[in-house]
């Protein structure tokens, strides 16, 4: 888990957004855990900047669904609810069969991008159920955000890749990224895409968002029924 938050007052960009990039990425990696409380003053000594970005940086954060707030309370890095995680695997149901479909459609199996593909697959292999968290997950979100690369199609890819990312968020809160039996459906639909089938790399992206939603439910709290999307 980083512990070092980056500077951020050095940078060239409108600080509100490169803080808001920062403190996204904390979220993500598991340093600022869900149910965090966020001070300002202390956030600010940290990534160098005054608290002005600090606190335009939070507000987009809670429109992205990252941070709630409360008035005299202040604001917490957000804990997913169970329906929440429904709302997200609906439109993984929607979005990863057909950005699988479409790169099975247009995927050369000799791209760099399967090459790289295969090579996250071997390194996850090698590497064992004693691999890092934070390596695991920074893979997986690589490997999900690739097939979506594949497509060509940069409509489908500025929606996705915020998917893959909440997804990765999700994932590191609840689901078992050690498991060696988490990677192997990976195997196939990468298999099917570099095949150039597309109704077997669809049902391949299918069937793993499903088997990750059912993997996660135990996991979600409140335990809230979740629809069933099968």
């Amino acid at each position: 888990m980083s512990t070092n938050p980056v500077l951020v007052g050095e940078g060239h960009r409108p600080l509100r957004d490169v803080v808001a990039a920062e403190l996204r990425r904390l979220i993500l990696d598991g340093s600022l855990p869900p149910g965090e409380r966020l001070v300002e003053d202390r956030l600010a000594q940290q990534l160098g900047v005054s608290r002005n970005p600090i606190r335009e940086a939070m507000r987009v954060l809670e429109a992205e669904g990252f941070l709630d707030v409360a008035a005299r309370r202040g604001a917490f890095v957000a804990k997913l609810s169970a329906q929440q995680a429904e709302d997200l695997f609906q439109v993984r149901l929607a979005l990863e069969p057909l950005g699988a479909r479409l790169a099975a459609s247009v995927a050369d199996p000799e791209t760099a991008l399967i090459t790289r593909a295969w090579a996250i697959l071997d390194l996850v292999r090698e590497s064992g159920p004693e691999q890092d968290l934070d390596v695991l997950s920074t893979l997986h979100t690589e490997l999900h955000s690739l097939i979506f690369e594949l497509t060509r199609n940069d409509y489908l890819i500025a929606l996705a890749i915020p998917m893959v990312k909440r997804g990765q968020w999700l994932l590191r809160q609840s689901a078992p990224l050690q498991s060696p039996a988490a990677w192997v459906e990976h195997h196939g639909l990468i298999a099917a895409i570099a095949a150039g089938d597309p109704d077997l790399a669809e049902a391949a992206a299918r069937h793993h968002v499903l088997s990750v939603r059912n993997a996660l439910r135990p996991h979600l709290e409140p335990a809230e029924p979740l629809q069933d999307l099968a």
